[in-house]
């Protein structure tokens, strides 16, 4: 079985390494590199460095994952699939190839932002790994659902993704309604210098909903 699996996985990895997304992806890298992290700047500091790499890492993964079961999900691969004992294999190796991809690039852009970039002790470079590759892990998981591969007529990231949304809308409570409120306000001035009072007054009503008992019923919620 782990020869199937290696054997499998180095195909899929030839397979996008030597392609035209392969290529798009490393060019996205060296893009990436360059916009968040410029040579002649430098980073500023460690904790930008693992947040800006990790959400790379996780992006690429995700994107990685698609295409490349996208490639295995193809009529040309089918004899593997017949010949393989278990479909759970050839998953496996579609995703174990997707995270190595997106990890080479997610190493390639970390060791780029080494330029001129903050001094990294021993202690973090041990704990560096552990959150990227959770990270990785985590959107390869998410993208393999919402491929045809694995997908059955509906897929379960939809379920993942509202859940995220609303996490992430509850810890970010206090600036999303602070945001709704100034984004009330300023519909209502321009109610105003068009005479449409009652529509400005509804919008101001609501501004100042938001700034008060708005902002825990949202809260609420979500």
């Amino acid at each position: 079985m782990s020869q199937r699996l290696l054997v499998l996985t180095g195909y899929f990895l030839r397979n996008i390494f030597f392609s035209l997304a392969g290529s798009i992806y490393v060019i996205i890298a060296l893009a990436y590199w360059a916009i968040f992290f410029p040579p002649g700047q430098g980073t500023p500091d460690i904790d930008n460095y693992i947040l800006i790499i990790g959400a790379f890492g996780a992006g690429m993964t995700f994107l990685a994952t698609l295409t490349i079961a996208s490639r295995a999900y193809r009529s040309e691969n089918y004899p593997l699939i017949v010949r393989l004992p278990s479909r759970v294999e050839y998953i496996t190796a579609v995703f174990s190839s997707a995270v190595l991809f997106a990890l080479v690039l997610q190493l390639l852009v970390a060791g780029l932002a080494l330029i001129r970039g903050p001094e990294v002790s021993f202690a973090q470079m041990l704990e560096i790994p552990p959150v990227w590759i959770s990270l990785n892990i985590i959107a390869a998981m998410l993208a393999l659902h919402a491929s045809d591969l694995v997908a059955s007529g509906w897929s379960r990231v939809v379920i993942f993704g509202i859940l995220a949304i609303l996490l992430i809308g509850q810890n970010l409570v206090d600036r999303l309604t602070a945001g709704l409120a100034d984004l009330a306000g300023s519909l209502s001035s321009v109610f105003y210098s068009q005479q449409w009072v009652s529509v400005a007054n509804s919008f101001g009503q609501l501004s100042s909903w938001f700034y008060g008992s708005g902002r825990e019923i949202l809260g609420d919620v979500l």
